[in-house]
C-alpha cells in the first residue's frame, strides 16, 4: 500500500511510526493551507511541559494558499528562539550532543518556503533513524483519491486528533519525566534525543495504529 499525507515540521512520534510502515508515501503539496495544523507546528518536551513551536506564516495564520506556496514570515527571528527552547529542553538529554551541530544549521539557515523547511527535516530524521521509505510528490490536488491499495491521511494527525494515538506510544525515558510524567506523541526529536539508536527499534516495536480502528 501506498500512505498520502500532509507535511509536517517535526512531526510527532505516530506520524513518523506511520511512514516506517510504508515503502513509498506521498507527499501532498497542493492542498490549500490549513490553519490549526501540525504543518507549520511541533510540540516537544520542556521542564514547564509539553510545548509547540510555530514557524510564522507570511500573511497570518489565515493566508490562501496552496501548501506548497506558503512563505516564512523572515521578519521575526523564529529560528532563533525555536533553536534556543530546542536546547534548553534537550542539551542534558543522552543523545542531543550526538545530533547537535547538525540540527544546529537548519536553525542557523534561512529558508523562504515553509515546505522546504518541512521536507528537509523529514530527511534529516530518515537520514539520522535509517528510515528508508520512499518519498514523492502529489502532482494534483484531489479531495477523493480513486486509488486502490491507498491510504489516505491528509489533515488526521492534527493537534485535535494527536490524544487518540497516546495509547499507540509506550513510554521511554523522557529528559523532565520526573517532574512531567510521560507526555506521549511528542516530535519526533524527542524520541531521537532521548532513545538516539534505539529510536528506530523503538518504532518497530510500537503497536500500529493502521488496523482499521483509528482510520
Amino acid at each position: 500500500m501506498k500512505l498520502l499525507i500532509d507535511n509536517q515540521y517535526f512531526a510527532s512520534i505516530i506520524y513518523y511510526k506511520i511512514l516506517f510502515e510504508y515503502t513509498h508515501v506521498e507527499l501532498e503539496q497542493y492542498e490549500s493551507w490549513q490553519k490549526m495544523s501540525f504543518r507549520n507546528r511541533c510540540t516537544i518536551g520542556t521542564a514547564n511541559g509539553a510545548i509547540d513551536l510555530s514557524v510564522p506564516i507570511a500573511g497570518g495564520r489565515n493566508v490562501e494558499k496552496m501548501v506548497r506556496e506558503v512563505k516564512i514570515d523572515g521578519s521575526q527571528s523564529w529560528q532563533k528562539r525555536h533553536w534556543r527552547t530546542i536546547f534548553s529542553a534537550y542539551n542534558h538529554s543522552p543523545w542531543f550532543d550526538h545530533y547537535r551541530d547538525e540540527l544546529e544549521k537548519f536553525y542557523t539557515t534561512r529558508y523562504n518556503f515553509l515546505w522546504d523547511w518541512n521536507l528537509e527535516l523529514m530527511y534529516w530524521i530518515f537520514r539520522k533513524m535509517d528510515i528508508n521509505t520512499q518519498l514523492s510528490f502529489s502532482a494534483e490536488y484531489e479531495k477523493n483519491r480513486k486509488e486502490t491499495n491507498l491510504l489516505d491521511l491528509r489533515g488526521r494527525i492534527s493537534p485535535k486528533t494527536l490524544p487518540v494515538f497516546n495509547r499507540y506510544c509506550p513510554a521511554y525515558l523522557q529528559v523532565f519525566m520526573d517532574r512531567n510524567g510521560f507526555i506521549p506523541n511528542l516530535s519526533i526529536i524527542d524520541l531521537l534525543f532521548c532513545e538516539g539508536p534505539n529510536a528506530l527499534p523503538f518504532l518497530k516495536t510500537m503497536p500500529s495504529p493502521v488496523d482499521g480502528s483509528v482510520f
